[in-house]
């Protein structure tokens, strides 16, 4: 076991006590965690309130060179990350390496990115210009699904902005977390950025510490209005990347092998675990049971394994919490619909769920409203383009969705109608980190990535000089 420890102040320090972290493809511990206190919580603030004046002071070019050797560090040890993150997120091993790779191109291309003043007006009256200043201390909170990428979208902005950091990964996938902060101790001054674990103890504390400026939380809808409320007694600035439950329309026009083939990795990435992978699939009744078919075929062909071993396409699910919700979804949907491919757990060890993909089955089932973040697929038939539209919008969510057709003037057309922060045509999951990513309706407040995002960790400030 490797001795892993907290990030406070330039230090790495031992937790008030430790915990256990648990390989999802086996169920059993493989490593230990430090845990922080609220005492520790508190001075992790106080470091980063009290690095926050040098740093933002550094010119905005010095940051970004702290940034890309932040990336080239992490290049560096990528594959030593990607064990790490296959061993406590479960995802396969060409998965976590192409996440760890994923992280590092987003630090390089936040630091290619500057903060320049934008002109308003300028005249012989007046001359307006808007800077962009930073905010503070930002609090990170991470979800486990992509512990490694999802820590960059923020801390590199937040960064390259001017602010200082205190992350809180999830407790059951802190280390690879953990093991970055040796590169930010030696790379980065004291106390720009800290890391500290709990057991999901200390994330209100930290949404509502008066030390911290902006919240950034990904994770589920129901916790992210829990983060919005603590936040709002010091009126923190937040950016929610929460919950969705994505549509993939499938047009008539549509090659439904290849199209199928498609929506299946779209589905099952991550063994279903992706806030914007393809929750639901509507297709017309004419192409209905081909596609079904091979989507079923796609399923039982799929090698579901431990992600350490070669050859492993899905993972397990990440949790014992996330498994036995899967299990009692899987139960209601063999009588909601019908299942034509996996519907159960696996008889082995750790936390496996088969693909499954569901037919012949309702908007009103559960597994079709809500996120099943899981290797699960709900396909739904049409006969009528705008009733298909209009089911896929009937949603508290709205992150992404999806179009699939060959005439792409008519699929845009449908896309555009899609009520979703992105939505995309004959692909899906089509992320860079110099595109905005937002999430409409219960899906998110604010957005990240792109240069956008950059200004969500930033106060805007309007300078007007009168002339003459």
């Amino acid at each position: 076991m490797t001795h892993f420890k907290l990030l406070i102040d330039g230090a790495l320090t031992d937790g008030a006590r430790t915990m256990d972290v648990i390989n999802p493809a086996t169920g059993e511990a493989f490593e230990t965690c430090p845990v922080a206190d609220e005492a520790q919580l508190d001075a992790a603030v106080a470091a980063a309130v009290a690095a926050f004046p040098a740093w933002s002071a550094l010119p905005i070019g010095e940051r970004a060179a702290r940034i890309a050797a932040l990336a080239d560090a992490l290049q560096a040890r990528a594959d030593a990350f990607a064990r790490l993150l296959t061993a406590e997120q479960g995802k396969p091993g060409n998965q976590a390496k192409m996440e760890v790779i994923g992280a590092v191109f987003t630090l390089r291309a936040f630091a290619a990115m500057r903060l320049e003043p934008h002109v308003i007006r300028d005249d012989d009256k007046a001359r307006i210009i808007e800077v962009r200043r930073p905010l503070g201390v930002v609090g990170a909170i991470l979800p486990w699904n992509f512990p490694v990428i999802l820590l960059m979208n923020k801390l590199a902005p937040a960064l390259l902005a001017g602010n200082t950091l205190v992350a809180k990964p999830a407790p059951t996938t802190p280390l690879t977390t953990l093991l970055f902060g040796t590169l930010c101790a030696e790379i980065l001054p004291p106390g720009v950025v800290n890391i500290i674990c709990d057991e999901n103890d200390l994330g209100g504390a930290l949404s509502a510490h008066p030390g911290i400026a902006k919240v950034s939380f990904t994770g589920s809808t129901a916790t992210g209005k829990k983060v919005m409320q603590a936040a709002a007694a010091t009126l923190k600035r937040i950016t929610l990347e929460l919950g969705g439950n994505d549509a993939a329309i499938i047009l008539d026009d549509a090659d439904p092998i290849e199209t199928a083939r498609k929506i299946f990795q779209g589905a099952m990435a991550n063994a279903g675990q992706v806030c914007i992978a393809i929750k639901r699939a509507y297709v017309p009744e004419a192409i209905y049971d081909v596609f079904c078919e091979e989507l079923a075929r796609l399923a039982t062909a799929a090698v579901v394994d431990d992600g350490a071993k070669q050859g492993a396409q899905i993972g397990p699910v990440q949790n014992a919490a996330q498994y036995e919700r899967l299990k009692t979804l899987l139960d209601e949907s063999a009588r909601e619909g019908k299942v034509i491919a996996g519907g159960a757990a696996l008889d082995r060890p750790g936390f496996f769920i088969a693909p499954t993909i569901v037919r012949d089955v309702t908007d009103d089932a559960r597994i079709v409203r809500e996120e099943q973040f899981g290797p699960v697929l709900p396909v739904l038939s049409y006969t009528d383009l705008d009733d298909a539209v209009a089911r896929a919008n009937a949603s508290e969510f709205g992150l992404g969705g999806s179009v699939w057709g060959t005439d792409l003037d008519r699929a845009t057309d449908i896309a555009l109608r899609l009520q979703s922060g992105t939505a995309w045509v004959n692909q899906h999951m089509a992320l860079s980190p110099t595109v905005p990513f937002r999430g409409a309706k219960q899906s998110g407040v604010g957005g990240e990535l792109g240069l956008e995002g950059l200004h969500e960790y930033t106060q805007a400030m309007i300078v007007n000089v009168a002339r003459g």
